[in-house]
């Protein structure tokens, strides 16, 4: 049993450095990318190459001369379409497992989506970095070029968003001090249903989904580049339910203290 106790905190502590790494790579992944971006721009390719990972088993073989050649197309890409000067933001990282070997990381690798734009339009990068270099091994456009959207209708949903948990644990805390039986239940009801929902995207604008749930106190929020921001909310069924319930249980019990009072009345006017 001690080594087993032993096996769960090596286990638990080895992951723990391994998230850590990971965090820290992934603030490093945007700067990486932007130095590359701005490296050819200057069109100085032989320190471009610097930037890639070319001892990487995917990137042997590869002819420095044909690489120049791609670099500086995909530099005339940019230029042509975005400028010179250029904004960055980090979206995301992540590490694909799947049963389908087409859509997995390769090992030892991370997928890193970098938003950049200018002034009046953004697009997408797609770079896969060698977790032992940290360098670039993939750099990709994603074609997704988008006008930047007006951010003003999007907070303002989430204003309206914000509402939903608000209610939600309102709805718990009355629940909590009613002489209700089987509590727990009514916990679940209120942070579980909450459907149909309503999502508001800061590039496609809204869109409502039937039969989707959303747990987690009825809302969630995105806020990783233009193209992946969001809120979404559900309607929040449980806690209206459980609402109506209480005041119809309050409104009955004030009925019948009202006619008790009468009856009371009543027998002291007889008498």
């Amino acid at each position: 049993m001690r080594k087993l106790k032993y096996t769960f905190l090596i286990t638990g502590i080895l992951i723990a450095f391994h998230g850590c790494d990971f965090i820290k790579n992934t603030f490093t992944y945007k700067d990486k990318t932007a130095q590359l971006i701005e490296i050819l721009i200057n069109e100085d390719y032989d320190k471009a190459i610097d930037c890639f990972a070319m001892q990487h088993d995917m990137a042997k073989n590869t002819n420095l001369d044909t690489m120049k050649i791609g670099l500086a197309n995909f530099r005339q890409i940019i230029v042509d379409n975005f400028g010179t000067v250029l904004n960055y933001k980090f979206m995301k990282s992540e590490k694909k497992r799947s049963t389908i070997k087409e859509d997995n990381t390769p090992p030892n690798t991370t997928l890193v989506m970098i938003e950049f734009s200018n002034d009046k339009e953004f697009e997408v990068f797609k770079v896969l970095f060698d977790d032992v270099s940290g360098k670039i091994l993939q750099l990709n456009i994603l074609y997704v070029k988008q006008p930047i959207p007006s951010m003003n209708i999007f907070w303002l949903f989430g204003l309206l968003a914000l509402c939903i948990p608000i209610f939600n644990i309102y709805m718990i805390v009355q629940i909590k001090r009613s002489d209700l039986k089987k509590k727990w239940l009514k916990y679940i009801a209120v942070i579980f249903l909450n459907v149909p929902t309503l999502s508001y995207a800061a590039v496609n604008g809204l869109s409502f989904k039937l039969l989707s749930f959303q747990i987690l106190l009825g809302v969630s929020f995105n806020y990783m580049g233009y193209l992946s921001s969001a809120w979404t909310f559900g309607l929040p069924l449980g806690g209206i339910y459980w609402f109506w319930k209480l005041k119809t249980k309050s409104a009955s019990i004030s009925d019948s203290v009202i006619e008790t009072e009468q009856e009371i009345d009543n027998k002291i006017m007889n008498k």
